[in-house]
């Protein structure tokens, strides 16, 4: 076993990886950023070194520091937890050649299976049918129409390297899959090559294997997993094991779960992911060649410590073949997201931190009363994970956590969840009722559009009207000697205790610093005067889909930005031409910075 543990990441799977090193005697050293300098993992750790900078680059994804921080400390082991660093080969080797442990499969197997090109190769190779698709980069506009008359659409166009949702369009007509084709392919940063094509699965389920493969070729599948229950391509909710699954499928599963490890060698802890059609057709969708966020169910039916496991088959060790699952367990990711607009992500400083507790209830988190949620990294918090011994005791167990946890100072999805444990279309007891796919929570839940948003293009930015976010207060008051709790919009408890006039002068007309949008209206209404189209939000520009001088229609897509490891789409509010574009792909915009003007009325409009 490796005496000291280097974990290159950050918050709740960083405390967890000290948390697990810690009873097994193995001393740990500890990364932060500034914004994490009073983390829970780095005040548990052994050791910890300050990443010096504000971006990913210069810290999380720092490959030389952390490599010097690795020499530094006398680390002979790294854990890169998920995310971050975790698939990257050149820096597997770069630990390797340093000459400490790579907790992780081999620098070929994150190749392999790292670019989803690559896995889909491997896939075929492994006789394991993946979603109908082209396994090549986007080449020729009449081999993609050849593939869209003959498969259907909608279609789903993925980024190579995407990951967490990121970089998936849908296209639902040969005009949007012309558009997407141009957009791509001519204009700033233009990326067609790094793009690919499958079939859209409209009622399919996320289906997973968590699964372990050691040196000596012994194979175990720990778990199944449903991460159906999703918004913009990313998990919210999971549950372990995947429930109402045909015999069939299951040996099937596990199966092409094998093959697929066997394929590339790979020695270490996974997830195969697959899509699983009303029909029980299993496709394949990719490998993640780490542990997972929702490993945590996993861990709860089968009764074994995946991060034990991982640290294990690093050393040589033997997989522990998985028992039968005992119970069922459930996960919800607790993030920084407003519900009330699509879940766009928000920073914030944490007011009220309660967590549940009692029988079965496992609460995963990096986070404190009066820490601050960074605009600059994920809107994920925490994790609660409720078990019980059957699915209907856990889907109650997770009603009553749910009443006893209260977040304030951030937006959070626990309302939205209250909502979704109570769904006959969830919580059904069989088969025939169990209506969740993956885009049944937006279809049901997350359904206001943007103002502006033409078809295709997710509505992840903005949605509802002025007033969405408007503020409330809360009094705990009695009446007739019974506990009530009343809820008060923030202006009139302002109005009543006479301080309206005061704050009216101060509130914010643009959005707060690492904030969703605020009056997104209002903001689309200057925008529509103007012409000067503003960030609503902190973040970096992934890609500009104009140029200088382009006719654009009201609800295309301009500019791409990434907040808090998220995609979010920033429309034309009206038509005109683009005049100039001030933001370049990379760049970090501040909330409220001009991204592009357009001209409006013949002639271009400035802020």
């Amino acid at each position: 076993m490796p005496s000291k543990l280097l974990i290159a990441n950050r918050g709740e799977i960083a405390l967890r990886v000290v948390r697990t090193a810690r009873e097994m005697g193995i001393a740990t050293v500890a990364v932060y950023a500034e914004q994490d300098r009073h983390s829970q993992a780095v005040a548990m750790a052994d050791e910890a070194y300050l990443l010096s900078g504000d971006t990913y680059a210069d810290t999380y994804l720092n490959e030389d520091l952390l490599i010097d921080i690795l020499r530094r400390s006398g680390a002979d082991a790294v854990h890169p937890g998920y995310g971050f660093l975790s698939e990257v080969p050149g820096f597997a080797r770069k630990v390797a050649q340093a000459g400490a442990a790579w907790v992780g499969p081999s620098p070929d197997a994150l190749t392999a299976l790292g670019d989803k090109i690559s896995a889909r190769r491997v896939a075929e190779r492994a006789q394991v049918p993946p979603v109908p698709g082209i396994s090549n980069a986007l080449g020729d506009m009449r081999v993609l129409l050849d593939f869209a008359h003959v498969h259907g659409y909608p279609l789903m166009l993925k980024r190579a390297d995407g990951g967490g949702g990121r970089g998936i369009t849908l296209v639902r007509s040969d005009d949007e899959l012309r558009g997407f084709y141009l957009n791509h392919n001519a204009v700033q940063g233009g990326d067609l090559d790094e793009y690919f094509v499958e079939r859209f699965i409209d009622r399919g389920r996320h289906v997973e294997t968590q699964c372990g493969r050691d040196g000596h070729g012994d194979f175990t599948v720990y778990s199944t997993r449903d991460c159906s229950v999703q918004r913009r391509n990313q998990k919210l909710i999971e549950e372990a094991p995947a429930p109402f699954l045909p015999d069939d499928v299951m040996v099937q599963l596990h199966d092409y779960s094998r093959r697929l490890f066997e394929a590339v060698g790979y020695v270490g802890l996974g997830t195969c992911e697959f899509m699983v059609t009303d029909t029980g057709k299993t496709y394949f969708l990719e490998v993640n060649p780490r542990l997972q966020v929702e490993h945590t169910v996993s861990e709860e039916v089968s009764g074994i410590d995946l991060v034990r496991e991982q640290l294990t088959i690093a050393d040589g060790g033997r997989v522990t073949p998985a028992p039968a699952p005992r119970g069922h367990s459930f996960e919800l990711r607790i993030t920084s997201e407003d519900p009330r607009t699509n879940l766009t992500p928000a920073a914030g400083t944490l007011e009220r931190v309660q967590w549940p507790s009692g029988p079965g209830v496992r609460v995963d988190s990096g986070v404190r009363e009066g820490d601050t949620i960074s605009p600059k990294f994920d809107s994920m918090m925490g994790k609660l994970i409720v078990t019980a011994h059957d699915r209907p005791a856990a889907l109650a167990r997770v009603r009553r956590a749910l009443a006893e946890l209260a977040i304030e100072g951030v937006p959070t999805p626990v309302e939205l969840y209250r909502q979704v444990f109570e769904d006959p279309d969830f919580t059904a007891g069989d088969a025939d009722g169990f209506q969740v796919s993956t885009k049944w929570l937006e279809r049901k839940y997350l359904t206001r559009e943007p103002a502006a948003a033409s078809a295709g293009q997710p509505a992840s930015l903005s949605g509802g009207g002025a007033g969405e976010r408007e503020g409330t207060e809360r009094f705990v008051i009695e009446v007739d000697n019974r506990r009530v709790t009343l809820t008060v919009p923030a202006d009139i408890v302002a109005n009543l205790t006479g301080a309206g006039r005061a704050r009216a002068a101060h509130l914010p007309t643009q959005p707060l610093r690492g904030q969703g949008l605020h009056h997104v209206a209002r903001q689309e209404e200057r925008e529509e005067r103007s012409g000067t189209i503003a960030s609503p939000m902190q973040a970096i520009v992934t890609r500009i889909n104009v140029e200088e001088g382009q006719e654009v229609a009201k609800g295309d897509l301009l500019v791409v930005l990434e907040s808090m490891k998220m995609e979010n789409y920033v429309y034309a509010p009206a038509a005109g031409t683009v005049a100039r574009i001030f933001a370049a792909p990379a760049a970090g915009v501040e909330a409220g910075e001009t991204l592009l003007t357009m001209d409006l009325a013949g002639k271009e409009e400035t802020a």
